[in-house]
């Protein structure tokens, strides 16, 4: 049978349609990839608006608190179809690290990490210390084992602050005699909320949130003690940043050493060479 000019037109356009509509059910038939079903509901981030506070009741260290920074996520991930196990939690590192303790002209205890003040690394994983790459592995990650039937919702949540004891006296002399007479501590980090196949290794970047903790407190050691230390601003934290666009992890956030492992604190007096007084555990 021959068609007219018209005629195939209409059979040419019909079984165009038809093809389309079988591309359309055959991408719609298909399963989502874990990377293109995972939801992030709602992501919050903040830190406590109470002040930084001071604890004078050793005769040996002045102890002061931080407030909290806090992040949480609700996540939702449809039905898994293969046998895949993910884990999604939050991932932390230092950027930036100042933390200085003077001691008039005496000099003063720093707390370095070696490699991030000289540029040899972009950032230190601040981990727990035993579950790399996470931050923690209570309320901080949760694991997903496929496969699975039905959705799985969660929230997952972490929060730091710093809570540090500061010697009165110098820390290389076995004298108490207060001396110290201000600190200084200036922190920025990353924190990442992220997916990982524990099987292959692939890592999803779900969010990026940036924040930063500023200390400083004068110190008068010739008051009395209880009466010495005065915090000056910042007294309230500027609020962490939520990105817009998410930025990739540095390779040193998701391995050894971490922050704490790698630190050491430094005796720079005001006149004489540097003296390690704690070194590095890692």
């Amino acid at each position: 049978m021959l068609l007219s000019p018209a005629d195939s037109k209409t059979f040419l356009w019909i079984l165009f349609i038809f093809n389309a509509m079988g591309c359309i059910q055959s991408i719609r038939c298909k399963p989502k990839s874990f990377r293109e079903s995972i939801i992030v509901l709602e992501v919050n981030s903040s830190i406590d608006s109470n002040p930084t506070s001071i604890d004078e009741s050793s005769g040996v260290v002045l102890r002061y608190r931080t407030p909290h920074f806090r992040a949480s996520a609700r996540v939702l991930v449809p039905p898994v179809a293969g046998k895949e196990t993910w884990t999604v939690g939050w991932i932390q590192a230092c950027n930036h690290m100042e933390f200085y303790n003077n001691y008039g002209t005496k000099g003063m205890s720093s707390w370095e990490l070696p490699d991030l003040r000289e540029g040899k690394i972009q950032a230190i994983s601040d981990s727990d210390g035993v579950n790399y790459p996470w931050y923690g592995n209570t309320t901080e990650t949760c694991t997903i084992v496929g496969p699975t039937k039905k959705d799985t919702k969660f929230t997952i949540s972490m929060n730091d602050n710093f809570y540090p004891s500061v010697t009165w006296g110098v820390p290389v002399s076995d004298s108490n005699l207060p001396l110290l007479s201000s600190i200084w501590r200036d922190q920025s980090f990353t924190t990442w909320l992220v997916a990982i196949n524990q099987g292959s290794g692939e890592t999803l970047v779900l969010q990026t949130v940036r924040w930063r903790m500023q200390l400083h407190i004068v110190i008068d050691p010739d008051k009395p003690l209880g009466q010495r230390a005065t915090l000056m601003e910042p007294v309230i934290q500027e609020q962490p940043q939520i990105l817009g666009k998410n930025e990739p992890i540095p390779t040193n956030a998701m391995v050894k050493p971490n922050a704490n492992d790698a630190q050491v604190l430094m005796w720079r007096p005001g006149v004489g060479e540097p003296i390690v007084v704690i070194p590095p555990k890692y």
